[in-house]
């Protein structure tokens, strides 16, 4: 090789520490419904951070890392034009690459329902059904990222709106004299 020596081991371990993905966006929630618990590898996002209750495991098991030690435990909350979505009791785990939302708990701390379609996901409010944010995808995953605010629409009536785009009079036009 151009009468240059490289070094074996040097090389290994070279391949060994890089990596093949890009580092993760810490903002960035996947649904799960398979996942026993919030988690993410990232502390610094969390609104408070508390030790786990003696009364809990001691460990998280995982396919990646087949033992890790319970970690801290945290909050994190999604603003949604409607009201915030919490996450309660998320595990930082240093060695998860994606923050994970385990559904089950999800759902049951904000009292909603999430619905899984072919195009994303629709997270609704129990008890009026109607839907609080809406995350589409395009992949395998469920990434979730509900809005933050919603475009300002005008606080008016459809039928008044098109009777002003139209041109027609409003009700406000006949106000009646005594």
């Amino acid at each position: 090789m151009d009468g240059g020596s490289w070094d074996q081991g040097s090389l290994v371990n070279n391949f060994n520490a890089m990596t093949l993905m890009p580092p993760p966006n810490t903002n960035e929630w996947y649904a799960d419904s398979g996942a026993g618990s919030h988690m993410t590898a990232h502390s610094g996002i969390l609104s408070s951070s508390r030790s786990p209750s003696l009364s809990g495991p001691s460990s998280i098991m995982s396919t990646m890392v087949p033992f890790c030690p319970l970690p801290p435990l945290g909050s994190y909350s999604f603003p949604t034009p409607r009201r915030p979505l919490v996450l309660n009791d998320v595990l930082i785990s240093p060695s998860i690459i994606k923050n994970l939302i385990f559904i089950r708990r999800f759902t049951t701390d904000n009292n909603c329902s999430t619905e899984f379609d072919p195009f994303g996901l629709s997270v609704k409010d129990l008890q009026t059904r109607s839907v609080i944010a809406r995350c589409n995808s395009k992949g395998d995953l469920y990434p979730f990222f509900p809005p933050t605010s919603t475009p300002a629409l005008a606080a008016v009536p459809i039928s008044t709106l098109w009777h002003r785009r139209l041109g027609h009079l409003g009700a406000e036009s006949f106000v009646q004299s005594h």
